[in-house]
């Protein structure tokens, strides 16, 4: 008898399995679209950090800047001046508040391993930044609940991350290689949360979703 499948982490839906490697399994949740990697899979919290540790990004790298341009630029567009932000899973280098602020705009980070200011999940904001982090979320129904909470009426959420589009990319994509990604978000899941949350959803590029709260 096969062992019970994990509940999603994101809406707690039934998954069927999706795909399988060398060192994990990959299922598919049967309401949201979310796959997921199950969790007696995740690496600890040790491995995890050390994992993190072996990325060099850098404040100032002109490279790392255009990368994180695809969220800033489509984002940064539709916010107010003046507007206030959250970079949510800042990492060690925390390039989205340094582009942000340089560009006229308050912004605070928080992240539980580099930035551990729980106080930052304590005020609204007008617009919050997740770059390249939803896919490491082990609760990501939990957080994503949270971050929507933050947001004021009118204010934006900016998520950066690969999107799956179909089995056959699935089972080659180099995204799936990296043991820190657990969850792989498809248009379908967007469209899902954005629903579950009472958000507006613009898919503004392959790997960027903006999701806003409508005006009160």
């Amino acid at each position: 008898m096969s062992a019970p499948k994990p509940p999603c982490p994101l809406c707690s839906g039934s998954a069927r399995p999706y795909h399988r490697d060398a060192r994990r399994d990959y299922l598919q949740c049967e309401s949201c679209d979310l796959i997921f990697v199950p969790p007696h899979q995740h690496l600890d919290v040790a491995a995890t950090r050390a994992f993190y540790d072996t990325h060099e990004n850098a404040l100032d790298d002109p490279g790392y800047r255009r990368f994180l341009g695809r969220l800033f630029t489509p984002l940064a567009q539709r916010l107010p001046p003046g507007a206030s932000g959250l970079d949510f899973g800042c990492g060690p280098a925390p390039a989205l508040v340094a582009m942000f602020s340089e560009a006229g705009f308050a912004m605070r980070a928080y992240d539980p391993l580099f930035a551990p200011d729980a106080t930052a999940l304590e005020q609204p904001y007008d617009f919050i930044t997740s770059s390249e982090v939803f896919e490491h979320l082990a609760e990501p129904g939990a957080e994503i609940a949270r971050l929507s909470g933050l947001l004021r009426p009118g204010g934006w959420l900016g998520v950066m991350t690969k999107r799956v589009r179909d089995r056959g990319a699935f089972a080659q994509w180099h995204y799936i290689r990296d043991p820190t990604h657990i969850c792989f978000y498809s248009d379908t899941t967007f469209r899902f949360i954005a629903n579950q949350h009472g958000l507006e959803l613009e898919l503004a590029g392959a790997d960027v979703a903006l999701l806003r709260k409508p005006a009160a």
